[in-house]
């Protein structure tokens, strides 16, 4: 396998790890998002437990129960959504990059060496010239 081909599957690799990356951050985020909306249910469900027993209306305690359950759920349906659309966001943009890296090797592996050139500017620019050593 010749280094231009390595190089490319380098790229490759690195493209579909960090779409990997974003999806779990993604999946971490809808569960989060699921807890905090099944936090605030529990938290709506007492106070309306407190509100049947000071107002004595179940109609109305029903109606606010129901209301809370379709914005949890509305919520959490947004959610799934959303990391759907990620998903499949990440996807296209890492075949598109295969395809682009298999298409321009060449241009690929510029790209690569340029970004790890930028990457290790930035972190000795961020260390801003300490001496480590000691």
């Amino acid at each position: 396998m010749s280094d231009l081909q390595k190089a490319a599957d380098n790229v490759a690799d690195a493209a579909k790890d960090t779409a990997e990356n974003v999806l779990d951050s993604a999946k971490s985020a809808a569960q989060t998002t699921r807890r905090a909306a099944n936090k605030a249910l529990d938290s709506a469900e007492d106070k309306l437990d407190e509100w049947e027993d000071q107002l004595n209306t179940n109609s109305r305690i029903d109606d606010l129960a129901a209301r809370a359950q379709d914005l949890a759920n509305r919520g959490i349906n947004y959610v799934a959504d959303t990391s759907q659309r990620a998903r499949r966001q990440l996807n296209t943009a890492t075949d598109a990059t295969c395809q682009y890296v298999q298409e321009q090797p060449g241009k690929s592996l510029v790209i690569a060496a340029a970004a790890g050139a930028a990457a290790a500017l930035l972190v000795m620019l961020a260390r801003g010239g300490r001496d480590d050593r000691r």
